[in-house]
């Protein structure tokens, strides 16, 4: 099958999607409605290759059904964390910082450039149902079915924890040092890096090794662009955080150093 026209009709319609919600976003007046969606993102170019493929296959319903799974409790999360909150401080800071140019340049620097990083993210999805070949269960399954539930488990029981910590007002300014994050300092982000390995490797026996890149640039993205070096920087001032650090790994989890 060609893979190219399905491809280039998923980034068409992720375009036209990403405008509307960026015009949404200038009469919000807040750029963080991109953050809700970005989970979603995933889930709509799952199905809309499923739908330009007419043949529904074994692989097809599984990638698309733990795609699915992940990119609504994400969304689920993002919303209901930011529902009641002011814009995110990174938009706000842009906000300031380009003043009136900013209704544009959102546009860019936040939108497109999100959409963009969606599309190559998901060209795993996209890629696995449209081989034949990978129609049947294959032994790799095995893997990564487990280690999708793995990183599933990680990064919702993370974001479920932090979320009740935070809503006690007496652990304001505090670190959450239990539950999962007794053996990782960012449970949530390695549980969604976890989970997009997963996506690659039942990727692999419908011939999409090629989608390498998706794998690693998530995980790049988690550990040194909007995910772990950028909460770093705002925990490194909480009180305990060098102790923290010296006994808790910062991604994988790992049993506590002994002090």
């Amino acid at each position: 099958m060609n893979l190219l026209p399905i491809f280039l009709n998923n980034a068409l319609i992720l375009l036209v999607a990403l405008i509307l919600l960026w015009l949404l976003s200038l009469a919000l007046k807040n750029a963080s409605i991109v953050d809700i969606v970005w989970g979603m993102g995933f889930v709509a170019l799952a199905w809309l290759t499923y739908a330009q493929i007419g043949t529904p296959s074994y692989r097809s319903l599984l990638i698309n059904g733990l795609v699915t799974l992940w990119g609504l409790r994400l969304a689920g999360h993002i919303f209901l964390r930011n529902r009641t909150q002011p814009e995110d401080f990174r938009y706000a800071a842009w906000r300031e910082e380009y003043g009136k140019i900013w209704w544009i340049r959102s546009l860019f620097h936040v939108f497109l450039l999100q959409g963009l990083l969606m599309w190559l993210i998901a060209f795993p999805v996209m890629a696995a149902p449209t081989n034949p070949a990978g129609g049947s269960p294959h032994p790799l399954d095995w893997v990564a079915l487990p280690l999708w539930a793995f990183g599933f488990f990680f990064e919702a029981v993370g974001d479920w924890q932090l979320a009740n910590f935070k809503k006690n007002p007496q652990n304001k300014g505090k670190l959450l040092t239990t539950g999962l994050w007794k053996y990782s300092r960012h449970p949530n982000y390695f549980g969604d890096a976890a989970q997009w390995w997963a996506f690659y490797l039942l990727a692999l026996p419908a011939g999409a090794g090629w989608t390498l890149f998706s794998p690693l640039l998530m995980t790049y993205l988690l550990l040194r662009v909007s995910g772990v070096s950028m909460l770093e920087k705002t925990m490194s001032i909480r009180p305990g955080y060098e102790e923290y650090t010296r006994r808790t790994s910062a991604f994988l989890p790992l049993p506590p150093k002994k002090q």
